[in-house]
């Protein structure tokens, strides 16, 4: 992985050749490059056949790019991707590009885009033509990604009272009761993407993985902020999950998949 957490990446599916479930993964073998930054999926979308993928835009916050099936037999849409694409290229912001397709079409865009030096990730079936494959800097078969284990079911974090001021209640005076202060509990879901980043980080000969790297790999596939759980870092919110440990090296944390 880069140790540059700026590098920016484009994302750009072909909605009608690749598989939503493959996703949360693909986000996650992308930090290999960088932030994916750009997110955008191309499509006709209204096929029924896109509406999983129209819900994944809204989790993900993925542009969807319309694009009309103009002549049939004609796919206007690998078009529409290849155009953006070559503007990504040539404004210069983009340092290396993400592709979930089967359609060896997109091969000659692969190809001039590393000419440029830039590096192409390809995510495709177990269909996908050779040519494409051999393409891309690294080409990931989706259905070959680990299956990720069934993790137990959610923990919640019990809310914290807050004393109120002056505890000392005058004869026969009730106080209120106390304010409670309740964070988002931590459930299996931010379990299940802690553990899929740590797997996919540099892990040292003890298993062990930088809580930074840890995090970025995590922002590529969720908006989560640790502030929601009654922290205020990663690292301290990690500490309390049983699935994880944690140690401190030279002032950098550093963590472990237990469970």
């Amino acid at each position: 992985m880069s140790d540059d957490p700026t590098r920016n990446v484009a994302l750009l599916i072909d909605a009608d050749n690749a598989q939503p479930s493959s996703l949360d993964p693909v986000l996650t073998v992308l930090a290999d490059l960088g932030a994916v930054n750009v997110r955008r999926a191309y499509g006709n979308w209204s096929k029924p056949g896109l509406k999983t993928w129209a819900a994944l835009t809204l989790k993900h916050g993925i542009e969807p790019q319309q694009q009309f099936d103009i002549t049939k037999g004609k796919n206007a849409t690998d078009m529409k991707m290849t155009v953006d694409a070559m503007d990504l290229l040539y404004r210069g912001r983009v340092t290396g590009f993400g592709i979930m397709s089967s359609d060896s079409d997109f091969m000659p865009l692969v190809m001039r885009i590393r000419q440029e030096g830039l590096p192409v990730y390809g995510f495709g079936s177990s269909r996908t033509p050779e040519g494409f494959r051999q393409a891309c800097t690294r080409f990931i078969d989706v259905t070959g990604l680990a299956v990720q284990e069934e993790l137990p079911p959610p923990r919640p974090v019990a809310p914290k009272p807050v004393k109120p001021a002056g505890t000392a209640a005058a004869p026969g005076l009730t106080l209120p009761p106390p304010i409670m202060v309740t964070a988002a509990p931590v459930g299996e879901e931010l379990v299940k993407l802690l553990g899929d980043a740590w797997k996919a980080a540099k892990r040292d000969a003890d298993g062990f993985a930088s809580v930074s790297e840890v995090g970025r790999i995590a922002g590529n596939r969720s908006s989560f902020d640790v502030r929601s759980y009654g922290f205020s870092k990663l690292a301290d919110l990690i500490a309390t999950l049983p699935e994880f440990r944690a140690e401190v090296r030279e002032g950098r944390t550093y963590v472990k998949r237990v469970r």
